[in-house]
């Protein structure tokens, strides 16, 4: 088969699609004959280096694919040779072919073409492990989703508003904020011109946010805290904007809020088993239902991964960016 690989970390031109080896499905896993992946923020770290697959998962940059089931390894029951899925990957997903957990398939929903469903695996289990598994999101709450024209973003959106909350969101400009708004966010700020802790206790009446999911980290962490509201909770996923912060404990303390920090990647298969099981109870029939929609915003073949990743480094995109075999 051929899958893109990074024979020496850099730019997107480390991205070289290549014949390696066909991957054979061990005990509790799935062959999957990939037609469609996705770029992910983690994508553009592995490329550079930055971020090495856990021990035991394919070296190939992709955290997400959809295809068709072409083997079925040892104690599979289930699923069947030919059966149209999407799946969460550990690795691998930029290939021809890419072994699955079983436990990490979700059948592509009802009216998606099998393309769109490679949008779905990572930002559904981030969004709703995150917001709703951990922080517990509930209707009539206000909540706050940075980057809102992300993949990650644009899901957030759909599944807060989905269960009944008010929804803000930070992004950069207009064009961003309209698709935003599109989706169905209440409040709309743009951070290269607001700022948000001031404009969202406007809106608020000076209560601000139960519950931020943020992607950017330490530059935003004292700001987040001065965002919630008392028992509120920040859900970080995403160090774009650093590493390292100081905050006020006093005003955590204050608020009585938490701060969780997740990652969805280096899991135990049992926890990602969990994840992808309430994705399909509570997040596809959402979806099958109309309420909630992938939300792609270009797709390029494979091969031109390069492409796809100068694209997220420009933040030029609204949605997902697929890459097709």
């Amino acid at each position: 088969m051929h899958a893109i690989t990074i024979p020496v970390p850099g730019g997107p031109e480390a991205l070289v699609w290549a014949e390696v080896p066909d991957p054979v499905p061990g005990a509790g896993e799935v062959l999957v004959e990939v037609v469609a992946s996705a770029v992910n923020r983690a994508d553009l770290l592995q490329r550079q280096g930055f971020y090495d697959p856990p021990p035991g998962a394919s070296p190939y940059p992709g955290l997400e694919c959809s295809g068709r089931i072409a083997a079925l390894g040892p104690g599979v029951s289930g699923w069947a040779v030919g059966d149209e899925v999407c799946a969460l990957l550990a690795g691998g997903g930029y290939a021809e072919k890419v072994c699955v957990p079983v436990g990490q398939l979700l059948p592509v929903p009802d009216g998606m073409d099998i393309v769109t469903a490679a949008a779905l695996p990572e930002v559904t289990a981030t969004v709703w492990s995150n917001v709703f598994m951990v922080a517990h999101l509930r209707p009539g709450e206000t909540f706050l989703a940075h980057g809102g024209g992300s993949g990650i973003g644009t899901m957030a959106v759909q599944l807060a508003k989905a269960v009944g909350a008010r929804v803000a969101v930070t992004a950069g400009g207009q064009d961003k904020l309209e698709r935003c708004r599109e989706l169905g966010a209440d409040i709309l700020i743009d951070y290269r011109e607001q700022d948000f802790v001031e404009e969202l206790h406007k809106v608020t009446g000076g209560v601000g946010a139960d519950v931020v999911l943020d992607i950017v980290g330490a530059k935003y962490l004292q700001r987040n805290i001065d965002a919630l509201a008392v028992n509120g909770r920040l859900a970080i996923i995403g160090l774009q904007g650093g590493r390292k912060a100081e905050i006020d404990l006093g005003k955590l303390l204050a608020k009585r809020a938490a701060v969780t920090a997740t990652s969805l990647r280096g899991r135990p298969l049992a926890e990602k088993a969990a994840i992808v099981a309430a994705v399909r109870e509570h997040v596809w029939p959402l979806i099958a239902g109309g309420r909630v929609r992938a939300v792609v915003d270009r797709t390029i073949p494979m091969r031109d991964a390069a492409a796809a990743h100068r694209v997220l480094e420009e933040s030029a995109h609204v949605g997902k960016v697929l890459l097709t075999t």
